[in-house]
């Protein structure tokens, strides 16, 4: 492949990547070759404010690079531009040695500032203080206190004869009655169960994984 057919290559998938993923993708062909790698094309340069021509990177520097990042690719790394925005980075090399050899690459950066925007506002309008039921009935806490009864029944040992084993399951059925939906329901469970707060998180967690809890944020403390 000779320089001007790897450029049209790159030059073209740099263009398709940019169309495919919107204007928070710029995608641009550097000439590796020499020490300032300038841009030979770019697409959606509004991203890094670069055109081509330029020799700054997506960090905003026109410095050298080492022998060993001029020909390395990198996948998927982070970088935050001068104006703080914050891309995911990555760079492709096409290299031909000899006498009319040539190194280009394809860089792709991708901003996605707006999405760490959107989803601290999924977050806030997810966030709830607390179950409605145990905050509109006075008999929330003996409601908890009834299913952790039933579910200690149905392991049919008493508290202080369980083993871990056992007090998974009695934290399996009692996630299963979405009893950490309850306010300070982790409180009432470590005191009942006689362990301390963590390791009912930690029996949580595990049970999550095993792909057997309900809860993926259990009550507040």
């Amino acid at each position: 492949m000779t320089r001007a057919e790897a450029f049209e290559f790159l030059d073209r998938t740099a263009r398709g990547i940019a169309e495919m993923f919107g204007s928070s993708c710029e995608t641009l062909v550097h000439d590796m070759g020499d020490p300032k790698h300038p841009i030979l094309s770019i697409y959606n340069g509004h991203v890094s404010g670069r055109t081509v021509g330029s020799t700054m990177d997506i960090l905003g520097t026109a410095k050298e690079l080492d022998m060993t990042a001029l020909t390395t690719d990198f996948v998927n790394l982070y970088a935050t531009t001068p104006s703080g925005q914050q891309i995911k980075s990555s760079t492709f090399h096409i290299i031909q040695e000899g006498k009319d050899g040539y190194n280009l690459a394809l860089g792709i950066n991708f901003d996605y500032t707006s999405l760490v925007y959107a989803n601290r506002i999924l977050v806030d309008l997810m966030n709830a203080e607390a179950d409605l039921q145990s905050a509109m009935w006075q008999g929330g806490d003996s409601r908890l206190a009834d299913i952790f009864d039933e579910c200690i029944a149905a392991v049919g040992k008493p508290v202080s004869s369980l083993t871990k084993k056992d007090r998974m399951k009695v934290i399996a059925l009692l996630d299963q009655k979405n009893a950490f939906s309850f306010r300070k329901s982790v409180p009432f469970v470590s005191k009942r169960l006689q362990v301390s707060r963590y390791t009912v998180y930690k029996y949580l967690g595990e049970l999550a994984e095993q792909g057997g809890g309900n809860a993926d944020e259990p009550g507040e403390l």
